[in-house]
This record gives C-alpha cells, structure tokens and sequence, in this order.
C-alpha cells in the first residue's frame, strides 16, 4: 500500500461501505482459530446488509460474495497481527494484512474504517533501497525491518544494448563512450524509480559502486531525497544482506532529520505557530490549522468523546484498555488522521526525542 493507495481508500464512497476487521495470528496453533472468527465475522457482514432496509437485496447479496471471493484469495502464509476487508458498491473489494492488532468490528458507513490502516502505515519508517548495478538494478521496498523487491515500472531493471538505448533517444554527448550504455541505464533506472515515489515519497537508499551511484546523482539532480549510501556491488544480495547494511544507514538518516525536526519546532516557537501536549495540539488540527504534527512513535492516548463531539484525552496513566460509550481507543492516532484529512504533514521520531514537548508538537500554519 502507498500514500496514492491511502488516499484513494479515505474518499467517501456510496452507501453502505462495508469494512471487516479482524486481529489474527502469525503462527500456530493460535491461527486455527482465525478461519472461524472470519467465517463468524462475515456472517455478521450478511446479516446487517440484509437487515438493513437502506440496501437492495441485490446489492446485499453482491458485497457479501464479494468479501467471500476475497477472503478465499487469503493466504494464511500471509498473516500479520490484523486484516482489513473493504468492499463498497459497484464491485470494489479490497484486502489488507497490518502489522499491529486491530479491534474486531464490521462498520457499514459512507466511508471505509481506514485509522487502523493509517495508523500502520504512518508509524512505520518507509524507504526505498536502490540497488545499482551494470548488469541488473533493483529496487526495494522497506517498511521498517522488512524488505520486499519491487517488481512494477520495469523492475528488476536490465540494460538494453547501446543501439536500442539511443534510438528515440537524445544520446549523451559522451556516446562514442564505453560508459555511455551504462549512463542510459542509470537515466531508466532513475525515471523508473521517479514514478514510482511520486505515488508515494520516501527517502532512498543508493547501493553501488561510487562510480553508479556518481550517475545517479547526474541524473537524479537533486529531485529525490538521498538518506544515504552503501558503497559496494550488492546485485546478488539477499534482503537479510541487504537490511543487515540498510539498517545503520537508515539510523543515520533518521537522527538527522530529527535534528532537523528539532530545528524546525524552535523556529516556529519564535514566530508564535507552535504548540505542544495533546491538549494544545489536538483542537488545532481539528480545526484544520495543523502544517508539520510530530509524534513519538510509541505515543499513545485514549479519550472521550462528548455529546457535543469535542474529544478529551484521558490521563496516560490510566490503567489497562478504556472502555465505555464515546471512548475513543487512540486520540493520538484519530489526531493523525484528522491532520491527514486536511493536508497537512505527519513526521513521528524516537520515544523520548520530544520529552521537552511533551511528547507530540505541532507547527500551525497561521
């Protein structure tokens, strides 16, 4: 799933939008279980369409079929700590593993249920991973400590022969040059990957040998954030070899920009766009005025809402899971959300980095 995907999943839909959600288990025996709280969750999903006078018959029945086609499809190899079905009128249907439990529910509403979605994909640090080589490059997905290869937008990515690589093109001044093919492949390679992160901005990773990753560079011009290098010829790699050389780097990167977040705060402290705490911080970005929401990772706070739908968090010493009518499990996660609603940026450093912010801060944009 990437940021395109997220949004497209937020947009209102008809009624009724139908959403599945369910924890589950990675291993067994706790996994045998998982099958039957499904088939159980999905007999709820049938029941509340068909008891629903709102909805045809005709579309109660098609929906239902749907999640049952999609649930079929579902590999158990696959399981994470939660999974998400969607499915909305006109045969949409959509299916989504997360790495963090989620609270079991069906909701049918004009919306799908996607906090539980944007909570794992915002809590989770995203990169890319380029591999250059001169006989195949290839790009990787990285989702905090996993790895996976990209296979879209031609990669894994050969060279074409030198004649194929000029017709049609404007050719380097440097063609007569032995380096020349290479250089074209660097230039694909980096449209390639260009593509591919307009969908969803990430930092990228270069591995290489110097003299590759000085063609990227060329070609990159600057148009895409480098979090840093690993020198060397990894076109074999595994992603474990590979995540093993990522994972220092990526530190690297992540203490700089929360130096920079840091820089940032204090800036907007001086121009008076600065607030600081839940309680400051969360009635501007309900009221759309959030530019830059920074977060500790590990933060996490339930609340009320009330009658008049102004939300209270609650004290974060509170023992155990609140429960009751208007509790709200994650004010945190909801204050994500609502900040993502209205455009605004969500950047989440180490627990602890904001100890003198009191752990989440937020720059206004007036």
């Amino acid at each position: 799933m990437d940021a395109a995907t997220l949004s497209e999943l937020r947009r209102p839909r008809s009624y009724p939008a139908v959403s599945v959600l369910m924890p589950t288990n990675r291993r067994a025996p706790d996994n045998r279980q998982d099958p039957i709280r499904l088939r159980n969750l999905l007999a709820e999903v049938r029941r509340r369409l068909r008891d629903d006078p709102e909805v045809p018959s005709q579309e109660a029945d098609a929906l239902f079929h749907g999640l049952e086609r999609a649930v079929e499809d579902l590999d158990p190899a696959d399981a994470e700590e939660g999974l998400v079905l969607f499915a909305a009128p006109g045969g949409e249907v959509h299916t989504f593993t997360v790495d963090q439990p989620v609270e079991e529910r069906v909701v049918l509403d004009t919306t799908f249920a996607t906090r539980d979605l944007v909570a794992a994909y915002t809590r989770r640090t995203r990169y890319w991973l380029l591999v250059l080589s001169d006989n195949r490059t290839r790009l990787w997905d990285g989702r905090g400590e996993t790895l996976t290869q990209v296979e879209r937008e031609g990669f894994p990515m050969a060279p074409e022969s030198l004649d194929e690589a000029v017709v049609g093109r404007s050719a380097p001044p440097s063609i007569r040059d032995a380096n020349a093919p290479h250089q074209l492949f660097v230039r694909r390679t980096v449209e390639a990957l260009e593509k591919i992160n307009a969908r969803d901005r990430r930092p990228v990773i270069i591995a290489g040998v110097v003299r590759a990753q000085a063609w990227f560079d060329e070609e990159a011009g600057g148009k895409l954030t480098v979090a840093g290098r690993i020198d060397g010829a990894y076109e074999e790699a595994a992603a474990p070899v590979l995540m093993d050389l990522a994972r220092p780097v990526l530190h690297a990167y992540e203490d700089l920009r929360e130096v920079g977040v840091l820089t940032e705060l204090e800036a907007a402290r001086g121009l008076k766009r600065y607030a600081a705490g839940i309680k400051e911080v969360l009635p501007l970005v309900k009221e759309g005025r959030g530019e830059h929401l920074v977060v500790e990772r590990g933060f996490h706070l339930p609340g009320l809402r009330g009658a008049d739908g102004v939300i209270d968090p609650l004290d974060d010493t509170s023992p155990g899971r609140v429960e009751g009518e208007g509790v709200i499990d994650d004010v945190v996660d909801n204050l994500i959300e609502s900040q993502l609603d209205y455009g605004g940026e969500v950047t989440f450093v180490s627990d602890g980095f904001l100890v003198d912010h009191d752990r989440i801060a937020l720059v206004t944009r007036f």
